[in-house]
């Protein structure tokens, strides 16, 4: 049986985007997100919230664009893999976390529209080292359609910032 690591989260950022570069140049970006969770006590009947904070971690391409298109308070859609980092502090103490790697990030729309810019593609290096890129039909979105008149969104849909 094949295992599986796979995890969807949607909050806001908490921070900035930090984009840095490997020694060999691959970009790598990080940033915070916040996750609330509301739900009705049934003792009380008040209102609860919980607030979660996950750190983000991605790679190349993924990692510039992030850098480039997302700002604090963001709400994003991300998808990835859970991975453990474990590293020992200058005084000799054992530290681990646990982050989320990205594979795909995408901004929240329901509160929020966005503008799609495609970015030009590089085809991988020939044996020369000379690469080429490859253009792509633009994306054209549909119009945006009104909510149906019986639309009446409940508790879950308050904005979250």
């Amino acid at each position: 049986m094949a295992q599986d690591n796979s995890v969807s989260i949607v909050g806001n950022l908490t921070r900035e985007p930090e984009l840095r570069f490997t020694p060999s140049g691959q970009a790598t970006a990080t940033f915070g997100i916040a996750v609330n969770r509301t739900w009705t006590d049934r003792q009380s009947q008040e209102r609860r919230e919980s607030t979660s904070f996950f750190d983000v971690v991605c790679w190349g391409t993924l990692a510039e664009n992030a850098a480039t298109s997302l700002a604090r308070g963001t709400r994003v859609v991300v998808t990835g893999r859970l991975d453990q980092r474990s590293w020992e502090t200058q005084e000799g103490d054992k530290r681990s976390k646990v982050e989320i790697t990205a594979e795909e990030i995408a901004p929240s729309l329901r509160w929020a529209t966005v503008q799609v810019t495609r970015n030009e593609r590089r085809a991988p290096e020939n044996a020369n080292g000379d690469t080429h890129t490859m253009h792509e039909p633009a994306y054209h979105r549909p119009a945006p359609e009104a909510a149906p008149a019986a639309y009446s969104p409940g508790h879950d849909d308050e904005e979250p910032f």
